[in-house]
């Protein structure tokens, strides 16, 4: 393991006014749930003119750290056939990769995921760095279910070993980390326990973390904001959103962490900027230690598609709301909105 690399890339990652665009939907994600509601079709290549729309444009560097990008999108090249790779590199925007293979259901644990893909990953990694990625990204999910007594602690040390093997392997390979035990927001479930969840999902990750021997200093953690469930019937209020997830966080994990990155997890595009802003204000009062950032998926994208509608001559009135929901993001991210 290099460090000096590990830590130049976590500086830039984490660089104020800026975040990192999960750019990193599987082929069969981007289809059913970015093309397929804007009535576009599922193919390669109306999944490269999406994922063009959002790499290839001027300026997008100014509030863009990094991005995840899938491994399709890895290799794909814009119209000009230009590789989106060279593209992101001359903005000096840091290339990530999404490793995991998906969430999948568990016999040994009924009604919970766990997640796939650390076969071969020691491989894929070294093939990922030569590619130019310098930093990569594994979720695993967590369920909330009172009725049925979800999540277990048993699925979440499951998930919290791949997660440290999964980061170990990172270090290995000059690759930095970023951990993602997502916590969903669907559920009927009240901000009370998605606090308690989240809590002790991430102080069970960075126990695993520890008995690897994973340093910290050299991690990103991916996580979700503490909100209720979406069928609790509890309003979700932005300056308790904020008090609560810093809260958690603060108990949770290690003060030396890299960085932590919020994603959006379900959310609206503006619930997920006014959250980000109250976590952004409470970090001042209550003090932390960690710096912070965005790492929204859908909040940022969805926005967009739908202006786009897969048409060229969208392209531009998309892009200008891409820019707009950048834009209060950044401000977001340090509390100006």
């Amino acid at each position: 393991m290099q460090t000096p690399i590990l830590i130049e890339t976590i500086e830039k990652m984490m660089t104020p006014g800026k975040g990192v665009l999960a750019i990193d939907e599987s082929n069969g994600t981007a289809d059913k749930k970015r093309l397929a509601p804007i009535g576009v079709n599922g193919t390669p290549e109306n999944r490269r003119r999406f994922r063009e729309l959002f790499l290839d444009m001027d300026g997008n560097e100014t509030f863009l750290s990094g991005v995840i990008l899938y491994d399709e999108t890895l290799k794909q090249s814009n119209s000009d056939e230009k590789p989106f790779v060279d593209i992101l590199a001359d903005k000096d925007i840091v290339i990530g990769i999404k490793v995991d293979e998906g969430a999948k259901d568990s016999d040994e644990f009924p009604g919970e995921k766990i997640t796939a893909g650390i076969d071969g990953l020691d491989e894929r990694l070294a093939g990922y760095y030569e590619l130019g990625a310098r930093f990569a990204k594994w979720r695993a999910v967590i369920t909330i279910d009172t009725d049925s007594g979800l999540p277990t602690d048993g699925a979440i040390r499951k998930n919290a070993e791949i997660l440290a093997r999964y980061a170990e392997l990172c270090h290995k390979n000059n690759i930095v980390p970023m951990i993602e035990p997502e916590v969903l927001l669907q559920g009927s479930h009240k901000m009370d326990i998605a606090e308690q969840v989240t809590g002790r999902t991430l102080t069970i990750v960075f126990e695993e973390l520890d008995r690897r021997g994973v340093d910290a200093k050299y991690v990103i953690l991916k996580t979700s904001m503490v909100v209720p469930g979406d069928a609790s019937g509890e309003l979700m209020e932005s300056e308790k959103v904020g008090a609560t997830t810093v809260r958690m966080l603060n108990n949770s994990i290690p003060q030396n962490i890299g960085g932590v990155v919020f994603l959006s997890g379900g959310q609206t595009s503006e619930q997920a900027t006014e959250n980000l802003d109250a976590i952004a204000d409470e970090m001042q009062v209550q003090g932390a230690p960690w710096m912070m950032t965005f790492s929204f998926s859908r909040a940022i994208e969805m926005p967009v598609l739908e202006a786009w509608a897969g048409k060229d001559e969208n392209v531009a009135e998309a892009q200008e709301i891409y820019v707009d929901i950048l834009k209060r993001d950044a401000w977001a991210q340090r509390g100006m909105l």
